[in-house]
């Protein structure tokens, strides 16, 4: 059985130990000698890094589908490797999207990401500001459906 001590100091000095470790106590159901503290500091953690991941992977596929939809002019020499990634961010969001409350974090925050998204398409296209709709002009399900482009 691991002490609260050893299980600290494991934290420490190996963290993938101390992951081995805390789950066994957790399969073990010995919540006496678990470090309290370092699992719920984790756990808080994975919520702020999953919800980051949701954030970052819709704020880029923003991104891409108002320069995709509005660069004109680039769009002959980069369209192509614009669908790639508009892909590659739907399927990271749709794995992520399994969790109801990813996907509800997703709707709460798609207009502050468009605005955004909105500025970083006009900083990188420079086209004028007024190119741009001033809030989202896509639903969820278009941003999100694999079969869709603006």
């Amino acid at each position: 059985m691991t002490s609260q001590i050893s299980t600290k100091n494991l934290y420490e000095s190996d963290y993938v130990a101390w992951l081995d470790a805390t789950l066994i106590q957790l399969k073990n159901h010995d919540v006496q000698y678990l470090d309290w503290k370092n699992l719920t500091e984790e756990i808080e953690a994975l919520g702020r890094e999953q919800r980051h991941k949701v954030e970052s992977h819709l704020l880029r596929l923003l991104i891409h589908l108002l320069i995709y939809q509005y660069w004109h002019s680039e769009k002959s020499w980069s369209g192509n490797g614009w669908e790639k990634e508009i892909d590659n961010f739907r399927l990271e969001l749709d794995l992520l999207l399994e969790s109801k409350v990813l996907a509800n974090y997703l709707t709460m925050i798609l207009e502050k990401d468009y605005q955004k998204a909105r500025k970083s398409a006009i900083r990188k296209s420079k086209l004028s500001p007024d190119t741009f709709p001033l809030h989202c002009p896509y639903t969820i399900e278009q941003i999100l459906d694999p079969d869709w482009l603006p």
